[in-house]
């Protein structure tokens, strides 16, 4: 009798060095697409250290490969759809008491066009008690800082800047900033306190997203399309 045929091995199983790269590139919290592109954009076709973000989950979650780790499934971002309720987002009324703000209409048009470093998209994420936390991304690099709040008159006076805000339930306005919330969750699960993040882990969860390729950037990471874009 022909003996059953060994399935044939995946390239992470054949290839060390590109296992151990995807393994703490997942530690890291990247997603497998992201780590799949990054290496894509690195590395020339037929290179050894390419692989699909379709075999690095089947290797998350066939552990009978025995190829990464069970314990890096946690890592991974979830895949539900996220909705929008009314506990996690800032109602209409609340917008309406914001003293003197200016409409994100007048904008400057460069802004638009996320060449230019610069222009900023703020957001709050808001957790349980009302706990909160800021989020501000720059619209051209991608590049996020997460902060304790402050009364944005202060912050714009103390530091030169403008501050336009958003029609009421228009998150299209802001797409950069509505993205990243999404990405910032896999920290902050909904329905979980912020309160008890202090400044320091914050810092550490942001450079954790600015370290991650992302596909609108062409697999560039924030941080390094910011230096770009700074030079």
């Amino acid at each position: 009798m022909r003996q059953a045929r060994r399935p044939k091995k995946c390239a992470l199983a054949k290839n060390p060095v590109l296992r151990g790269y995807v393994a703490a590139r997942l530690r890291d919290d990247c997603s497998p697409k992201q780590i799949a592109g990054a290496l894509t954009k690195r590395h020339p076709v037929g290179s050894i250290m390419r692989v699909s973000h379709e075999t690095i989950y089947r290797s998350l979650f066939v552990q009978s490969r025995q190829v990464l780790v069970k314990d890096l499934q946690k890592h991974l971002r979830t895949s539900r759809p996220t909705r929008r309720n009314s506990h996690n987002t800032i109602s209409k009324q609340w917008r309406s008491q914001i003293k003197e703000a200016v409409s994100i209409a007048e904008r400057p048009a460069e802004a638009e066009e996320r060449v230019i470093p610069g222009h900023w998209e703020g957001d709050l994420i808001v957790g349980r008690n009302v706990s909160q936390i800021g989020t501000v991304g720059d619209r051209a690099s991608r590049v996020t800082a997460l902060v304790q709040l402050a009364d944005h008159k202060n912050v714009a006076a103390n530091n030169g800047l403008d501050v336009f805000f958003p029609d009421p339930r228009s998150p299209w306005q802001r797409g950069t900033n509505a993205n990243t919330n999404v990405l910032l969750r896999q920290y902050s699960p909904k329905g979980s306190s912020l309160a008890e993040f202090t400044q320091t882990e914050l810092d550490v969860f942001a450079a954790k997203l600015n370290s991650g390729p992302r596909k609108s950037l062409g697999y560039d990471t924030p941080a390094d399309r910011f230096k770009t874009l700074l030079h």
